[in-house]
């Protein structure tokens, strides 16, 4: 399996986030791009599979498919450069700032974006032959996905923002750590094993994750879901991203860079 022991791990962490700081514009966006398609199609996927097989754990199982192709591509999410960028400015390497850092989050965002509504449009134009006709069971499930998720939370007030705030949380929790856990071993076997885990639970859990939320949103509104633009960014997407960067950096980039790479000095004994 050819493991890596945690103390250089971190440090292949914190070399990555220096990396994508100064990744070129056009090369930022394209990965970013790529990544939101591939992982809306995972998205349509899984969801095909739970409708039709009446097996949402099968979905769980299926999804990470589309999230170890995308990383094996070294594509980017906005939910693994939350984690990983800012331990590039954290460790103090030359010329990374908090500047350099907002731009590549806006960057992953914006090619993030464009890539999962490409493939909502794409995925919506195939189910309804160019919308000409009705997009049936996955349309009409896609839709109730889409209202539960805004108007649902909406609801619960400020206890529903929240909620997807947390939600939120726990889903960059466990997909920086399959992110994080690909960097243990040079085996692509062992890759695969280590980043199946955490996101076939977050997955199944239901957890919200910002990237697949932009797949999975304006799908449901074309195919007839009843809520708005404002209900989706202000019942979704923003307490989605803002969970998502506490979770990842909060509960995976910092625990990890605090107690791998600047480690206190060992207690002895008397």
């Amino acid at each position: 399996m050819a493991y890596i022991e945690p103390s250089e791990f971190v440090t292949k962490m914190v070399d990555a986030g220096e990396q994508k700081v100064y990744m070129s514009t056009k090369d930022t966006v394209i990965r970013a791009f790529m990544a939101g398609a591939i992982l809306g199609l995972a998205a349509v996927f899984a969801i095909t599979v739970a409708t039709q097989t009446g097996s949402p754990l099968l979905g769980a199982v299926l999804f990470p498919v589309g999230f170890i192709m995308l990383y094996l591509m070294k594509f980017d999410l906005l939910t693994g450069v939350f984690t990983l960028v800012p331990l590039a400015l954290l460790d103090k390497r030359p010329g990374v700032t908090p500047a350099q850092v907002l731009r590549n989050w806006g960057l992953v965002f914006i090619g993030n974006f464009a890539g999962a509504l490409t493939t909502a449009f794409f995925m919506s134009f195939i189910l309804t032959y160019g919308y000409a006709t009705d997009g049936g069971a996955l349309a009409a499930k896609v839709s109730s996905i889409g209202e539960s998720r805004t108007l649902g939370y909406q609801s619960h007030g400020a206890g529903g923002w929240f909620t997807i705030f947390i939600r939120g949380m726990l889903c960059n929790w466990m997909v920086s750590m399959g992110v994080v856990g690909a960097m243990i071993s040079t085996s692509a076997g062992a890759k695969m094993a280590a980043m199946w885990m955490p996101v076939m639970l977050f997955f199944y859990m239901g957890f919200e994750h910002s990237i697949v939320n932009m797949f999975l949103f304006p799908f449901s509104m074309i195919m007839g879901g009843e809520f708005t633009v404002s209900d989706y960014l202000i019942w979704n997407e923003i307490p989605t991203v803002l969970g998502n960067l506490a979770g990842g950096l909060l509960l995976v980039g910092l625990p990890l860079y605090l107690t791998h790479v600047r480690t206190s000095a060992s207690r002895k004994l008397a």
